[in-house]
């Protein structure tokens, strides 16, 4: 008997969920995401328009109000900035889920975004480059239903913590890398326009140089980065550097397209070694693009209760997402 799954953690009021939306026609079951709507979205209407009260609208609309009702058609929003979150767990857990502790950003589809937490192969369905494949086929879906969902195509953002910063990494620098792009949406863009980075691993192999005292071992066979790749990450160079988001960040081109990011990271951390940011902005920096690094002093590994960090976060989103 197959143990219950955890009730997933509920959106704030004002704020619809539509879930398990499969951006990979009969893929895997992990090739799902869930997507947070404000309430009063264009594509909810719509659904509430084609509901069984479809009579009382038509009637509503032929009253002697319809002036009221033009006003009310008139205050269809735009399109709403998505925000993409891609969850953490060492490549091998975790969900699009969250935890009542740690849900998806969801709050944030009520103050005019929308969210998109979406699933991904781990590393036990699928070894590399599936996970990263998985993304930009879940951003490729995204955007060619975006007129459905009233998203804005050119305003996505993609955020995520540890495992999940590192594939929010390898989203902003593969935007011109073809060989990822596989499935359907081929047409379509997997660009991103921002990239929220929560202490993620850009350098697999210096991982263990970097790490502090009593910090996770990396070059181990069973460490998350090695069973990522399908072996030990040092006998297995050429693998890794592959599923390095700094391998993709060209140093002899400071015109290459790769959007602003933000990089957060605690000082303490014990399983991603802070020197992996650090090694991600000194890359970033030399090809003139456009960093925001926090540390937060004494942070471990997430769990941060500096409150620079959330409202770090809220304003890179709104300069990069809202801002005219």
């Amino acid at each position: 008997m197959s143990a219950q799954l955890p009730t997933p953690p509920q959106p704030p009021a004002g704020v619809i969920a539509h879930r398990d939306l499969a951006y990979v026609i009969d893929g895997h079951e992990r090739q799902m995401l869930d997507l947070y709507l404000p309430a009063n979205s264009a594509e909810n209407g719509a659904a509430l328009a084609n509901n069984q009260n479809a009579e009382n609208g038509a009637a509503l609309a032929n009253n002697q109000n319809a002036e009221n009702g033009a006003a009310l058609a008139n205050t269809q929003p735009e399109n709403y900035p998505l925000i993409i979150w891609v969850h953490g767990g060492a490549f091998r857990m975790g969900s699009k889920e969250g935890n009542p502790n740690n849900p998806p950003p969801f709050h944030y589809a009520t103050q005019g975004y929308a969210v998109a937490s979406i699933n991904y192969r781990l590393s036990q369905h699928a070894i590399w480059p599936a996970q990263i494949e998985d993304c930009k086929a879940a951003v490729r879906w995204l955007r060619a239903h975006a007129a459905e969902y009233s998203l804005d195509p050119e305003r996505f953002a993609a955020w995520g913590p540890s495992a999940g910063g590192h594939l929010v990494a390898m989203l902003g620098v593969t935007g011109h890398v073809s060989e990822f792009e596989v499935g359907a949406y081929l047409d379509v863009s997997s660009r991103i326009q921002c990239v929220v980075d929560y202490f993620g691993p850009t350098d697999f192999l210096q991982m263990d140089a970097q790490r502090p005292p009593h910090g996770m071992i990396h070059d181990a066979p069973d460490s998350p980065e090695s069973e990522l790749v399908g072996g030990n990450i040092q006998a297995h160079p050429h693998k890794v550097a592959r599923a390095n988001p700094i391998t993709y960040i060209p140093q002899d081109d400071i015109t290459a397209d790769v959007p602003p990011f933000l990089i957060v990271h605690g000082d303490q951390d014990p399983l991603v070694p802070y020197g992996q940011s650090l090694l991600l902005v000194e890359a970033l920096e030399k090809m003139a693009a456009d960093v925001t690094f926090y540390t937060v002093q004494g942070g471990g590994h997430g769990g941060f209760t500096d409150p620079a960090v959330p409202k770090l976060t809220a304003e890179f989103l709104t300069k990069h997402l809202r801002a005219a």
